[in-house]
């Protein structure tokens, strides 16, 4: 998909719904952290958006959408160019929220780049390379951009919040501005990313 005029939108899904999540917090900061006057970055809630697990009568490739829900769940997701799916690492899996969301639309993913941003011990990678099997299922384009998260505990006060994310992630910032840089190359012009 190529732009010449509006900025390509990026939606920042969080991917987690449980009440004491970090989830938001970590969408927050990457979305902070790959700012870019070239891109529109938005973030998509899954705990406000609410979704029932699916309960559509056929299947999504088919587009037969009986729900008022899945209905604008499929206008939400349609207004985007591209992703990136924030997420922790659940026993070396994804969480069921997100599953749930992306399994109850197809074409709409179809085509569109995504970058998986999980975190965990080890940075989630057996929950990412979970989730590249999902997206590639739904014929996204699987960016070569995915920052690993590393957490431990030393993060964390005794809220389960995080002390200092900054400094609990900085590290990551150049990965992150890579994200960016990757979304650019694919979803504007040349003669557009050439201008400052």
């Amino acid at each position: 998909m190529i732009h010449t005029t509006d900025k390509p939108k990026i939606g920042i899904i969080i991917g987690s719904n449980r009440p004491a999540r970090v989830c938001q917090a970590v969408a927050e900061w990457a979305m902070q952290t790959m700012a870019d006057n070239q891109l529109t970055y938005e973030l998509i809630d899954l705990a406000e958006i609410d979704l029932p697990f699916l309960d559509e009568p056929d299947i999504p490739a088919r587009h037969h959408y009986t729900k008022a829900h899945t209905k604008q769940w499929s206008d939400i997701i349609s207004n985007y160019d591209g992703f990136v799916l924030v997420f922790p690492q659940y026993n070396w899996g994804y969480p069921a929220v997100l599953k749930n969301a992306l399994d109850f639309l197809y074409d709409e993913w179809s085509g569109k780049p995504v970058s998986i941003m999980c975190y965990g011990g080890h940075g989630g990678f057996q929950a990412t390379l979970a989730m590249k099997l999902v997206t590639q299922g739904l014929h996204m384009y699987n960016m070569s951009s995915n920052p690993p998260l590393d957490i431990d505990e030393e993060m964390f006060d005794e809220h389960g919040q995080f002390k200092d994310i900054e400094a609990a992630f900085g590290c990551y910032t150049i990965p992150l501005q890579a994200v960016s840089a990757e979304f650019r190359s694919l979803l504007l012009s040349p003669s557009t990313t050439t201008q400052a």
